[in-house]
């Protein structure tokens, strides 16, 4: 019947060539020297890519809105790139779906305030980032809920007082001090 002649050949070209159906996945593309290029070509890739992982490259650059999947089909991170570096807000969640960070990017460098949770719900920390180090004051807990320190944090380190706590509550006196670059000096 005419219907099978027709039918076998994109059959055919589907199952020999799936990018043509299905759209490139990242497992379609090699990465080399920060640029991200279709097997056997040496033009840089522009275009979508599918799958577990999903967006757009311009000229070999991550570029535009980005998403991630866990293997369960369930969200992992979505964000935002700029000439392949992360830009704006990004939002990461766990493998059975509960938010576990939210962090913004300039120029591929964290900054301004970011969150963490632990897997079931609890805050795990939250500071700020200035060009991609804690800066100022921070916090963070056990996953029980309980305060496991706070202080202050200086290009990245601990600096100033800090108070630490053990995960039953007490002080937790050998990290409960004055630091300076993320040595206890007192």
């Amino acid at each position: 019947s005419p219907m099978k002649r027709i039918l076998a050949p994109i059959l055919l070209l589907v199952l020999l060539f799936p990018s043509l159906a299905f759209g490139e996945t990242m497992s379609d593309l090699v990465e080399t020297d920060g640029l991200y290029y279709k097997k056997f070509t040496t033009v840089p890739f522009t275009g979508k890519i599918k799958g577990k992982t999903q967006g757009t490259f311009s000229n070999g650059r991550k570029h535009g809105p980005w998403v991630y999947y866990h293997d369960n089909g369930r969200l992992m991170d979505k964000g935002t790139y700029k000439d392949g570096k992360k830009e704006g807000l990004w939002v990461g969640y766990y493998y059975k779906g509960q938010l576990r960070n939210k962090e913004s990017y300039s120029n591929g460098k964290k900054v301004g305030p970011f969150v963490s949770y632990y897997d079931n719900g609890q805050l795990n920390s939250k500071g700020t980032y200035k060009d991609g180090k804690t800066e100022g004051p921070y916090v963070w807990y056990w996953s029980n809920g309980q305060l496991g320190g706070k202080g202050t944090h200086k290009n990245g380190n601990r600096y100033g007082p800090w108070v630490s706590y053990r995960k039953n509550g007490t002080v937790w006196k050998e990290y409960t001090g004055t630091y300076k670059d993320s040595a206890k000096v007192d």
